[in-house]
């Protein structure tokens, strides 16, 4: 089924354009039709790998909280499932969005599953989504499947400004240090050396490595800007086509001082909530590991989970699969075990979430403000080599001039 850009009036007479997948022409009108909207020109769009694939039809977190949120008043009001799809298409006031609930509301009422409609769209609605629709239709209570969805995409949100705040404040600070650098060595630097050259005199070690520097920069400057940027391209070039290599940077990503920590800790309450949000909402025990190894967010972990899998499914205690796999703290396997023995093994993984993310607000907080002082130090130390560099050959020439 192609993809078509269309342009559309309003109820109000507003000119309005959006995205939607249709049989043909005629499909396309009759699906706007029922949105409340009159086609008046469309095309097929065949740019999926663009920009606008990347920028244009990206949908925030809020907007899918706002529709799962809608959705489960609705279902716990007892609204039919159409009539609810109805009212979040028609409410929603993302373009991109309210095309995607067009499509699902046709797919589900030509017969479709909400499950299977929802997991046409990727993209959008992720793995965890579509298991928890799965889970709701075969317990028949999809108010629970939409409230476990909106906890899910607010932590989810959390989690990415998280680590958003432990990234930003350092690559911005090395990129003002990296600037700062630069422009010293490019049009500070020369203007001193041209004087002290014009001295005549010896000068020390520290002075002629600050020269050889700023010649350095001065002639290679685009290998300082370029070759960050090609080694990390490279580096995700060389994870995409080996999976080997994939795995054992993530390994020593994990076992790296201080970020490595936080790396396994936002992993492993990834782990946590993924596991007990599917489990609380009745999803089998083998379905939540595949899940959460996809979603863990390292492949050393998800190999883990997968060998974990493995033993549950042997009829194994899911305590000692993650015991035996030596990646997960004695603390996770401790409450796992206490789940698992009490019954209540969603409850605890809860438990472990709350204490991993409080850890994660923690540890980000002391990492940037490790990172501060750091940076201050190589930021001075910079300059004091500078101005070192720079005043011992004056003071000499001085002296001798006053001698």
């Amino acid at each position: 089924m192609p993809l078509y850009n269309y342009k559309a009036l309003n109820q109000t007479g507003r000119r309005v354009a959006g995205q939607m997948t249709a049989n043909n022409d005629m499909d396309l009108f009759q699906r706007l039709k029922q949105i409340n909207l009159e086609l008046i020109s469309a095309k097929v769009y065949s740019g999926r790998g663009g920009l606008s694939a990347l920028f244009g039809r990206r949908i925030a977190v809020r907007e899918l909280v706002q529709m799962c949120l809608h959705l489960q008043q609705l279902s716990a009001a007892g609204v039919s499932l159409m009539e609810g799809l109805a009212d979040v298409r028609d409410s929603t006031d993302h373009r991109r969005l309210r095309d995607l609930l067009a499509e699902i509301f046709e797919d589900v009422g030509s017969g479709q599953s909400l499950s299977d409609a929802f997991g046409r769209h990727p993209r959008v609605f992720g793995t965890v989504f579509q298991s928890l629709m799965v889970a709701g239709e075969e317990s028949g209570n999809l108010t629970e499947s939409f409230h476990q969805l909106v906890k899910h995409l607010k932590w989810t949100d959390a989690v990415d400004k998280k680590i958003k705040k432990a990234t930003r404040y350092p690559i911005f600070m090395l990129l003002v240090l990296l600037g700062m650098f630069v422009m010293m060595m490019l049009f500070v630097v020369p203007q001193l050396v041209t004087f002290l050259k014009a001295e005549g005199q010896e000068l020390p070690i520290m002075t002629v490595a600050l020269i050889a520097t700023s010649e350095f920069v001065q002639g290679y400057w685009y290998v300082l800007v370029v070759a960050p940027v090609l080694l990390f391209l490279g580096l995700k070039v060389i994870a995409r086509s080996s999976e080997k290599v994939a795995y054992r940077m993530d390994f020593y990503t994990l076992r790296l001082p201080i970020f490595g920590e936080l790396v396994r800790k936002i992993a492993l309450s990834r782990f946590a909530h993924f596991f007990a949000t599917m489990f609380q909402s009745g999803v089998p025990i083998l379905t939540c590991l595949d899940t959460a190894s996809r979603v863990v967010g390292n492949r050393c972990l998800s190999q883990s989970l997968a060998t974990v899998r493995s033993g549950v499914a042997d009829g194994n205690p899911l305590s000692s699969g993650l015991r035996n796999t030596g990646e997960f703290p004695s603390l996770v396997i401790r409450m796992v075990k206490i789940g698992e023995e009490s019954g209540n093994l969603g409850e605890t993984l809860n438990n472990v979430t709350d204490f991993y993310d409080r850890d994660v607000d923690e540890s980000v907080d002391a990492l940037v403000d490790m990172i501060q002082p750091i940076l201050t130090v190589f930021g001075g130390g910079m300059m004091v080599w500078i101005i070192l560099a720079v005043i011992g050959p004056i003071y000499n020439s001085l002296s001798k001039i006053a001698g």
